[in-house]
């Protein structure tokens, strides 16, 4: 049995749970949810989990930190989305080893583990293709051990792909969210004018246009309202602008990086923007959106499209990392 601290330090939460492993289906024990910016540093943080009575430095095996950010060496990352960071040389997790990886390679080893049981099917792909349960889910027109995609709208824009190795799974670690977006059309592109005048960027990036931020600029120029997240979530219909361009703009994030991973085992549709709103990635302008190419429209409508919305993804991932981190010591005879 292997104890396995995993955490996903987001830039509106960091989640932190305890697994129980055989080598097998993960065991969530125990959990805690922290507000990532009620901290004034890491080492904050983590008195503030201490303090919670969270069963900490109690012996694991292994702890793994998922982060929102770029992680160098395994042991340190700056978070973009934060005011601080995280460094494994600044603390004692109560672990025999531990590492960081990032958020979204997280996201994307999740796909192997039982939180994709609940994901909702946006598009089922092409029948005929045969029937895979390699998202965690059989679905028509998933190839088994193919590349799944991962792309999730949270305080960010997350990508991550899962990629098959001789019978293992890598995860890719991207920061595309920060690559600019692409507008199209005289009204977005005042949009995007007025999302550089607001953030003071040089270019709309993702993070800023697909993301909870970016549902707040988007909604501040088509109404002149500058609301939370929420309450736009809570007042909008399909059929408001808002709804309407926001879904457009996820679809197209989609659509570009299923182009840019083929993903044949499925796109996996993550982050808390969908899972508190999933009518953003319902209505007809996602999917539209997301097959509009002018020459790969028939791959893009042959792939599976899911919504993951369960919010513990990352904690699994970072789990489910963790377990074969362990099982590559084990044969490596390193105890």
């Amino acid at each position: 049995m292997a104890r396995i601290l995993a955490a996903d330090i987001g830039g509106t939460h960091s989640r932190f749970a305890v697994f129980e492993t055989t080598g097998g289906p993960l065991d969530m024990e125990d959990s805690r949810w922290l507000e990532t910016r009620a901290a004034t540093s890491f080492v904050h943080l983590l008195d503030q989990l201490r303090d919670s009575g969270f069963p900490f430095e109690h012996g694991f095996d292994a702890a793994v930190l998922a982060v929102a950010g770029p992680v160098v060496a395994a042991t340190r990352c700056r978070l973009p989305n934060v005011s601080w960071s995280v460094d494994l040389g600044d603390v004692e997790l109560g672990a025999r080893r531990a590492c960081l990886i990032n958020d979204f390679a997280a996201q994307a080893h999740a796909c192997r583990t039982r939180v994709m049981d609940g994901a909702r099917i946006l598009q089922s792909g092409r029948a005929g293709q045969g029937r895979a349960g390699s998202c965690g889910a059989e679905v028509d027109g998933a190839e088994a051990d193919a590349v799944i995609g991962v792309i999730g709208a949270g305080t960010g824009l997350g990508h991550s792909a899962l990629i098959p190795d001789q019978g293992r799974w890598i995860a890719l670690s991207s920061e595309a969210g920060h690559m600019a977006f692409p507008f199209t059309g005289s009204d977005e592109a005042g949009f995007e004018a007025f999302v550089r005048r607001e953030t003071g960027r040089g270019c709309a990036e993702g993070d800023v246009v697909v993301s909870g931020p970016g549902l707040r600029l988007l909604h501040a120029h088509l109404t002149g309202q500058w609301l939370t997240p929420a309450d736009i979530s809570a007042s909008i219909t399909p059929e408001s602008p808002t709804a309407r361009w926001f879904a457009r703009f996820y679809g197209r994030a989609c659509r570009n990086w299923a182009l840019a991973v083929m993903p044949r085992g499925g796109l996996v549709v993550s982050g808390g923007v969908a899972a508190r709103n999933p009518m953003l990635v319902n209505i007809p302008e996602f999917l539209d959106e997301f097959r509009n190419c002018a020459t790969h429209a028939d791959f893009l409508c042959s792939l599976p499209v899911l919504l993951n919305a369960d919010e513990r993804s990352g904690l699994f991932g970072a789990a489910a990392f963790g377990s074969l981190w362990l099982a590559d010591a084990t044969l490596a005879g390193e105890g």
